[in-house]
């Protein structure tokens, strides 16, 4: 097996049914260099520092106990009408590990290490956490900032790529906060762009992959009864899959994106860059290996499209043809319930089924690079005298991205579906007088 090293897997290897449609319809001799992404919009991206408040670091927000995990999956399917039994299903996911989703602790942990990172490095701006989906609350933070004298706040949403869920809801979360309380003109709410490109996010991973291909080439070399016999390895980048029509949907309209979907394109980018700064740390890691993109954690009826391979169907195509694996999980911040249940039980146990050497490399979680490069984000869009001078990142991301980063303001059809039915409050809106740097 050849290494793929970085830039020479076309779409059609990560996606081979195009089945993110807005991308060409013939993609076998469609080269990366034909794609263009978002790059070549010329509108401003970056917003001028203004005199912020307070931080909010906002979340997706999960159960603490088992009393919660129906209560919170309601939350979660509000306006579906999914009956409990249902819910009871994917409850026993949480059920499993006591009722108690990860994902809580893990944002304490963030939001503790944010805080030192402020502290000593500036800007000295007070940050707390709010959830979409349990305590606590968006609109309750909202309304406790407001009543204790913010008028100016910035969000840090948990989720570092495009699309609906990880951008567009978080702008209505608190467009309708604001809606709801009735803070419209009162209170100035602005969400700090998405940062799949932050150098920090990328070195958590570079990390990760490091140690885990020395760990399963370790692994391979002691073992006498390979799967495959031929020491290849195939790296699996993991994320969450979406409806095919939402990841149509992600980033600006009329853009030509790798894959069909600014979703899909942002995660190839991030994927090439970790494997080209893993090459330059040691080439010989990544010989005899290969690697894809693949998705988990679709749910839906079947005979709604969502973005394909699932890491199961991909790890089960593989037997015979690899004796290690390594799922990174590329689309997540930290180990929440559907890294643990998803790779660490369901794919890691496919993986031992077929006789693979496998092991999942680590989220960013409180990596220290990812906490400072989430720091220099705050910093450049907090105006504040005695801060530590910053001058922004200028390191550009592998495979034709941008180096301008993604956008402060997103433009008024970002993400949007067309399924929606009423109009939704949004911040972080993008219009044409809006003051810009």
């Amino acid at each position: 097996m050849n290494t793929r090293l970085p830039h020479d897997v076309a779409p059609n290897v990560t996606d081979p049914n195009n089945t993110a449609s807005n991308g060409p319809a013939i993609l076998d001799t469609t080269t990366i260099e034909q794609f263009h992404g978002e790059e070549n919009i010329s509108r401003p991206r970056n917003k001028a520092p203004q005199p912020y408040d307070m931080v909010i670091l906002s979340s997706f927000g999960g159960p603490e106990g088992q009393e919660d995990v129906i209560p919170f999956l309601r939350n979660v399917t509000a306006g579906r009408g999914i009956p409990d039994e249902r819910l009871e299903e994917v409850a026993t996911h949480y059920r499993a590990n006591g009722g108690i989703s990860p994902i809580n602790e893990q944002n304490r942990a963030l939001l503790n290490a944010l805080e030192k990172a402020l502290q000593e490095k500036g800007p000295r701006i007070p940050i707390t956490w709010a959830n979409r989906n349990w305590k606590p609350y968006v609109n309750d933070v909202v309304q406790e900032a407001y009543d204790n004298g913010a008028r100016k706040i910035l969000v840090l949403a948990t989720s570092a790529y495009p699309g609906y869920s990880s951008c567009r809801q978080y702008r209505e979360d608190y467009g309708m906060a604001l809606e709801k309380l009735e803070l419209e003109g009162k209170l100035q709410i602005d969400k700090i762009r998405q940062f799949y490109d932050a150098p920090g996010f990328v070195q958590a991973f570079v990390d990760g992959l490091v140690d885990g291909l020395r760990e399963v080439h370790q692994k391979i070399a002691q073992n006498t009864n390979p799967a495959a016999g031929n020491g290849a390895i195939r790296i699996m980048f993991c994320t969450h899959s979406v409806p095919t029509s939402a990841a149509n949907e992600a980033g600006p309209r009329d853009v030509d994106y790798e894959g069909g979907s600014a979703y899909v394109e942002k995660h190839l980018q991030v994927a090439r860059r970790v494997l080209e700064k893993v090459s330059d740390i040691d080439s010989k890691l990544l010989e005899n290996v290969d690697w894809e993109l693949v998705y988990q954690s679709r749910s839906g009826p079947p005979s709604m499209p969502w973005l394909e391979p699932d890491v199961n169907d991909a790890l089960e195509s593989l037997e015979g043809k690899v004796d290690g694996i390594v799922l990174v999980p590329l689309g997540f911040v930290s180990d929440h319930m559907e890294v643990k249940w998803d790779l660490d039980t369901e794919a890691l146990d496919t993986c031992k089924n077929l006789g693979f050497e496998a092991v999942r490399t680590p989220t960013p979680g409180t990596h220290p690079a990812y906490v400072e490069s989430l720091r220099q984000l705050i910093q450049e869009r907090v105006q504040e005298t005695n801060a530590t001078p910053f001058t922004a990142p200028k390191e550009p991301l592998f495979g034709g991205c941008s180096n301008r980063g993604w956008f402060d303001e997103c433009d008024p059809q970002c993400c949007k579906p067309a399924r929606a039915q009423q109009h939704r409050a949004t911040i972080a809106t993008y219009h044409m007088n809006t003051t810009e740097d």
